[in-house]
């Protein structure tokens, strides 16, 4: 039987209706109410003021409200009709800013308790309901973060660059990062990134030419939002490309683009890659006020900075930066950006990152590379692409 979700609210949309229907069909399943019905009301604070006035004599919006339909319980051999759950997503709203979490993560919390309501469990008989219902609540809430986790990561693009910074030590041809290209691609990889950087210091222009040419997934050309690099990327017309930041005395990448900083200019950028056809991510911090300059400045993408995630070591500190990063995922989505993620990530690391449902791709390259000196480069890409599912 359907899960059946209708919004009626108006203003900006916070909630991805296609993410809280997958939401709702995983909660029903580990539920064991898979056979029966449920219909699920979006609305804002005045009517659902109304319907907790008509209905529980409070004259103020709520949360959420539920709305048994049938004498249902877990297992039930005939289906039937579940019943009803209402959200406002103003008061979800406000109560995920509270808690710093997203707007979808706070409804996915109302959604449960509106779920067990319906089982037939009630906070407000007693206080020993009250403990029963939270200890059902609870049970659903793990076992749905733990499916979350293991869903599969179907994209992996890869990185050639620590191919080309090799080749540049002694300013030979090879080894060829072009080549390296193809072979990852023949082992499953779904795109190929490379970082056309002012200094040159590692892929040359040459190369994004010949990978152009070349190239038969997709090529995401990282760039700083320099001039010349753009009249590149313009001339060479990748699939897509991200804008980076990009300091001269940096090893690699050390953060997120501050695009809140320098919105003007990016929307500069941004017009200029979409008449031309191509897409433009940006490389950010796991930050709200990133990800909201990244949509003012007309992103189609924006890729997750996972280097802090990476570099973490105790678990307190891995589990507080993946927090941030789920977090910003969800609410990058939310705000109707797709969403990749990438920087530092390994063969330890990268499954749990690749278990966020709202990330469809990961960029990784050093990682791909060091393994590939032990077991060649085809079998490192197969080793790091079985971490993602089929």
């Amino acid at each position: 039987m359907p899960v059946l979700i209708r919004s009626e609210t108006t203003g900006p949309s916070r909630v991805s209706l296609e993410a809280l229907h997958v939401t709702a069909e995983t909660i029903m399943r580990i539920a064991a109410l898979s056979n029966n019905e449920l219909s699920i009301l979006l609305v804002n604070d005045p009517q659902m003021q109304e319907l907790n006035l008509k209905f529980r004599g409070k004259d103020q919006p709520t949360n959420v409200l539920a709305f048994p339909m049938d004498d249902i319980t877990p297992d039930s051999p005939d289906p039937g009709i579940l019943g009803d759950i209402v959200i406002s997503v103003d008061t979800a709203g406000r109560e995920a800013a509270g808690r710093s979490i997203t707007c979808h993560q706070r409804i996915q919390r109302l959604l449960i308790h509106g779920l067990v309501h319906l089982m037939g469990y009630d906070h407000e008989r007693s206080e020993e309901d009250a403990f029963l219902m939270e200890r059902e609540e609870n049970k659903i809430i793990l076992e749905l973060n733990r499916q979350q986790r293991r869903q599969p990561m179907i994209q992996l693009a890869i990185n050639v660059d620590h191919v080309a910074t090799i080749r540049q030590a002694r300013g030979g041809n090879e080894p060829d990062p072009v080549t390296a290209a193809g072979i990852c691609e023949l082992a499953g990889a779904s795109g190929i990134v490379v970082h056309l950087r002012e200094d040159r210091r590692h892929i040359q222009d040459r190369d994004v030419h010949l990978l152009r040419q070349l190239v038969k997934t997709k090529l995401n050309l990282e760039m700083g939002a320099s001039e010349e690099i753009i009249r590149i990327a313009l001339a060479v017309k990748p699939e897509m490309i991200t804008l980076v930041p990009e300091k001269r005395k940096e090893l690699t990448t050390e953060g997120g683009l501050d695009v809140a900083g320098q919105i003007k200019k990016l929307s500069g950028v941004v017009a200029r890659m979409e008449e031309a056809g191509i897409p433009v991510s940006m490389f950010i911090d796991p930050d709200s006020r990133q990800i909201a300059a990244a949509v003012k400045a007309g992103a189609a993408f924006v890729e997750i900075h996972t280097g802090r995630y990476s570099d973490a070591t105790s678990e307190e500190e891995i589990n507080r930066e993946f927090d941030l990063i789920a977090s910003a995922a969800e609410e990058a989505y939310e705000a109707g950006l797709k969403v990749n993620a990438g920087h530092g990530l390994n063969y330890l690391n990268t499954k749990r990152i690749a278990g966020l449902a709202t990330i469809e791709e990961l960029s990784i390259g050093h990682a791909i590379m060091a393994r590939a000196i032990f077991v060649g480069l085809e079998q490192a890409v197969r080793e790091m692409r079985s971490l993602l599912g089929p």
